[in-house]
C-alpha cells in the first residue's frame, strides 16, 4: 500500500466533531471525484469514483447519512494496476437535487458551482473538513522516507485557487501548476506537509513522517560534520606537504643547520611528523609551543623558503 493510500484509509476513519462538518468534507469529495451526468427532462446522476475503498465507504456514509440519498456501488478490477476501482452511482431521485444544492455544487437552476462557497468554509473546523475531503478525492502525499512533496488535484483554475486560499488561510504556503489539462495545488518541504496532516488528522502518518524527518535531519548532520572534518583533513594534507617541501627546498639550498636554532628544530620536528597537525606538532616541541607560535615559525620557514 502507498503512503498516499495509508494517509487516505487514516484520514476515511476520522469523524467529524461539529455537526456542519461533513457536508463540507463531502462537498469536497464529490466535487474533486464527481460528475454530474444529464439524462433530459431534468433528470441527473452523480458518479464518484475512486481507487480506495475506505473512501468508497466514506462518500457513500456521507450520502447515506447526510441526504438519506439511494446509492449503487461498482467494483472493477484495473488490468493495468491491478487494483479495484469503486464507481458510486447516486440515481436520479427527488432529494439529489437539494443535496447538491446544500453541498455548493450546483446553484438553485442546476448551473455548477466551479468554487468553493464561502459559506461553506466559513467555519475554520469546515475549512479543515474540506481540505480533508479534497485529500480523500485527490490528494498525493509522497513516502517521507523520498523527497517530500505534496499536492491536490483540481480539475479548474478557480477550484485550484480555493483550495489554495484554503491552506494558506492556516499558513501553508501552497502553490498552483497545470498539469495535462488539469492543476494542482501542492506544499513542498516537509514542515507545511506536517502542518496538513496534523490539521486534518491524519496522526499516525504525521508521527511517521516526522520520524523520517528526524532521522533525515540527523543523517544530513552527520553528513556535513564528516564533509566538514574530510575538507579539515584535505587541507591540513596540503598545508604539511606544502611545508615539508618548502624545508626540503632549505636544506638543498642553504642547509637547516644555518637556520635560526628555533626553525631549526621545527623544521626537524616537522619532517619527522609530516601528518600531524601545528597544534600536535607544538605539543612535540621541547619545551613545547603553542600553536600560534608554531603557526609563525612554518610561516617564517615558507618565506624563508620562498626567497
Amino acid at each position: 500500500m502507498s503512503f498516499t493510500a495509508e494517509v487516505k484509509e487514516e484520514l476515511s476513519r476520522v469523524e467529524s466533531r461539529k455537526p456542519c462538518c461533513p457536508a463540507a468534507e463531502l462537498s469536497a469529495l464529490v466535487r474533486v471525484e464527481g460528475a454530474l451526468h444529464f439524462t433530459g427532462n431534468e433528470r441527473f446522476r452523480l458518479e464518484v469514483a475512486t481507487e480506495t475503498a475506505p473512501v468508497a465507504r466514506k462518500a457513500i456514509k456521507l450520502l447515506h447519512g447526510l441526504y438519506d440519498l439511494q446509492t449503487e456501488l461498482t467494483v472493477r478490477r484495473s488490468v493495468l494496476h491491478k487494483s479495484n476501482n469503486y464507481l458510486i452511482t447516486v440515481p436520479a431521485q427527488p432529494r439529489l437535487a437539494d443535496a447538491l444544492g446544500k453541498l455548493g455544487i450546483v446553484d438553485e437552476r442546476l448551473t455548477p458551482i466551479y468554487t468553493v462557497p464561502e459559506w461553506l468554509v466559513a467555519k475554520d473546523c469546515c475549512a479543515v473538513a474540506y481540505l480533508r475531503g479534497a485529500f480523500l478525492g485527490g490528494g498525493f502525499v509522497a513516502d517521507p522516507h523520498g523527497d517530500f512533496h505534496f499536492e491536490l488535484t483540481a480539475e479548474t483554475d478557480e477550484l485550484a485557487e480555493s483550495l489554495a486560499t484554503l491552506m494558506q488561510r492556516f499558513d501553508m504556503p501552497a502553490k498552483i501548476t497545470q498539469r495535462r489539462g488539469t492543476y494542482a495545488v501542492y506544499l513542498k518541504g516537509a514542515e507545511p506537509i506536517v502542518t496538513f496532516l496534523a490539521l486534518v488528522g491524519a496522526h499516525r502518518a504525521l508521527l511517521r513522517t516526522e520520524d523520517v524527518r528526524i532521522i533525515k535531519e540527523m543523517r544530513n548532520e552527520v553528513n556535513r560534520l564528516v564533509n566538514a572534518e574530510t575538507a579539515n583533513l584535505e587541507k591540513s594534507a596540503r598545508a604539511a606537504l606544502s611545508q615539508i617541501e618548502a624545508i626540503r627546498r632549505l636544506a638543498e639550498t642553504r642547509g637547516l643547520d644555518n637556520l635560526p636554532p628555533a626553525l631549526a628544530e621545527l623544521a626537524e620536528l616537522r619532517l619527522a611528523h609530516p601528518d600531524v597537525s601545528l597544534r600536535e606538532l607544538g605539543e612535540l616541541a621541547d619545551p613545547p609551543l603553542s600553536k600560534s607560535a608554531v603557526y609563525h615559525r612554518i610561516r617564517r620557514i615558507e618565506e624563508l623558503a620562498a626567497e
